[in-house]
This record gives structure tokens, C-alpha cells and sequence, in this order.
């Protein structure tokens, strides 16, 4: 186990327990120690956090699998996959809008917890197709079902070189913009936000030009939450929501059998026409937004009054307000 993977161990026991103490703690924890790991390793932010998320959510993927089958004999593994990736869907709505906020104590937790919530998703639905989510390869599909990875063979190269890595101690002095550049443009990547550059083939100076101009093109957005605050949480939650979905479609037609390969999933997954939900979904769904509507509706006015005032109380409420929200949705994913 790598060094900073060592200093919190997420409890496998905690993702099936109530909602106690231990359980938020876990939820404040893993945001906090997911930005620790993204920060000590950037050149390798999305195979350390597909190897942490192996680490610590194979065992109780696992157990869910077995669990979820076990108290609903009547569903089909694809009636139960499709379970997951909705409400994986709506999780990842709910973090989406809270990264869009200009409060970065929020921000920050809120993006860690979707990229967490939708490995969650994948390494689940892997075991209840009868994998063990607990195998580099699997870890390798996930790389390429995000598009990491052009290829399993090639994730799986990357993943076994990082593994065999010592994680970087915490920096001594500060590194070159261009290595913050590439870290952020896989994040994006990881996220769904922006495509890879056409395999591990396509780099060089306009691989580096292109990260460049998309990590500008999204800083100047992330500035723009100040002037368009509402707007831009929409755009979030719609992006994320949207990649959660696409990202469940790639793993259910590759585990589920529907396509050989996990580069065949991501080929099929794109021309995948999401339905939606039927009607007992969408009664589940307003139920759920309702239950949300009213903490974001605060966060959103906190931000709008800021415009007008820059009171620290005015900053806090806001900010508390998002993070409590951002643990609740993340101790909810856990529960299955």
C-alpha cells in the first residue's frame, strides 16, 4: 500500500452501516484524502485514483453484489445495473451542481465525491456481472470506460508502473505550471469533461497546446461562476449527470456481454439513446429533487446576494451548507 493510500483507510464496514458519525467522517475523509492523492501525484492523478478506489471499494462492491441479488431474486442483473447507473445519475446531478459553486471548500469535495460515486458505480456493476473488481484488469477497464486509456493492454501498463511507484512525498517546492496543466486536462479527462487526445500516440506540442487551451477555456468558465453562478451549477450538474449515464451505459454493454471489449463499450455507449425512466422512476426522482431543491435553492441565493456583499457570515453559510450537502449525498451513495 502506497504511503498516502495508507494514512486513511476508507471502512468497508461503513459502506452498509447507518448513518452514524463514523460514516460522515468517512465521507469528509475521502475528499479530503482523494485531493491529497490527486495532489502529491498529478502526472498520475487517474491511475492513483483508480487504484485507491479499487483499494477500498472492491471488497464492499462486492458484498453489495451479493447483497442486492440475494434481497431482490425477482430483478435481473440488468434490472439491478440499471438501478445503479439512475441513481448514480442522480448523485452525480446533486455533486455536479454543487462543483459549480465559487465556494472552493465545496467545490473541491463535491467533484472528488462524483469522480468516487461513479468508480463506486463501475466496480459494482463489474461484480454483479461476476468480476472481481479487486483485479488490475478490471481497474485497466475502468481506465478505458472513462477514456483514460485508448486500450486495456496500455491502462493496464500504466496502472502496474504507477503501482509500482512509491506515491511523491509532499513537494518542496513548486511545480512547473505545465505539469498543473497536464494534471488538470486528466481530471478532466477522468470526468468526462474532455475527450483524450486520440490515444497515447497524440502528444507532443499540440496535445500540450490543446490542455492548455481547455484548462483556460475552463478556468475562465470557473471565473464566470461569480458573474453566472445559477448557470454555471446547472451546466455542472448536467454535465456530470450526463457523464454518469454514459459512463453506466459503457459498463453495463461490456460487463452485461452486450460487446467483447471494453473499447467496443465505448463505442456502443455513444449511440446509446438514454430513454429515460418510467413512471415509478420519475415519481422516485421528484421525490429526490424536492428533498434537495431546498439546500442548493440556499446555496444559490447565498451566491447571489454575494454580489452585493462580500459578508464572511453570508460566504460561510453558504459554503457549510454545500459541504453538508455534499456528505449527505456521499454517505447516501454509500448505503447501495
Amino acid at each position: 500500500m502506497a504511503p498516502v493510500e495508507a494514512a486513511i483507510e476508507l471502512s468497508a464496514e461503513s459502506d452498509d452501516s447507518g448513518l452514524s458519525r463514523g460514516r460522515i467522517r468517512t465521507a469528509l475523509s475521502c475528499g479530503k484524502l482523494l485531493t491529497t492523492i490527486a495532489y502529491r501525484d498529478p502526472v498520475h492523478v487517474a491511475e492513483r485514483l483508480t487504484l485507491y478506489g479499487a483499494q477500498n471499494l472492491a471488497e464492499p462492491s462486492q458484498q453489495w453484489a451479493e447483497r442486492v441479488q440475494a434481497e431482490q431474486p425477482d430483478l435481473s442483473k440488468a434490472q439491478i445495473a440499471e438501478k445503479l447507473r439512475t441513481k448514480s445519475a442522480h448523485i452525480a446531478r446533486v455533486d455536479g451542481a454543487i462543483s459549480g459553486t465559487p465556494f472552493m471548500i465545496a467545490l473541491v469535495p463535491a467533484y472528488m465525491a462524483y469522480l468516487w460515486q461513479e468508480g463506486r458505480m463501475v466496480l459494482r456493476t463489474a461484480a454483479l456481472y461476476g468480476r472481481d473488481p479487486s483485479e488490475l484488469s478490471t481497474s485497466a477497464e475502468t481506465l478505458v470506460l472513462r477514456g483514460v486509456h485508448p486500450t486495456v493492454e496500455l491502462a493496464v501498463a500504466a496502472l502496474t508502473k504507477v503501482r509500482d511507484m512509491p506515491t511523491p512525498g509532499k513537494p518542496e517546492s513548486r511545480r512547473p505550471l505545465k505539469v498543473w496543466v497536464s494534471a488538470v486536462y486528466s481530471v478532466l479527462i477522468f470526468g468526462g469533461f474532455l475527450a483524450a487526445p486520440g490515444g497515447e500516440k497524440a502528444r507532443g506540442a499540440r496535445a500540450r497546446l490543446k490542455a492548455t487551451i481547455g484548462i483556460i477555456l475552463g478556468l475562465t468558465i470557473w471565473i464566470s461562476t461569480w458573474v453566472f453562478p445559477v448557470t454555471f451549477m446547472i451546466m455542472m450538474a448536467w454535465g456530470c449527470e450526463s457523464h454518469a449515464r454514459k459512463l453506466g451505459n459503457r459498463a453495463v454493454a461490456f460487463y452485461g456481454g452486450e460487446v467483447g471489449t471494453a473499447e467496443a463499450a465505448v463505442e456502443l455507449a455513444g449511440d446509446v439513446d438514454d430513454k429515460g425512466h418510467d413512471r415509478r422512476d420519475i415519481v422516485r426522482a421528484t421525490f429526490l429533487g424536492l428533498s434537495i431543491a431546498i439546500p442548493l435553492g440556499i446555496v444559490a441565493a447565498v451566491i447571489h446576494f454575494m454580489q452585493n456583499s462580500s459578508s464572511p457570515i453570508l460566504i460561510a453559510i453558504g459554503a457549510l451548507v454545500a459541504v453538508a450537502l455534499v456528505v449527505a449525498i456521499t454517505v447516501s451513495a454509500g448505503k447501495g
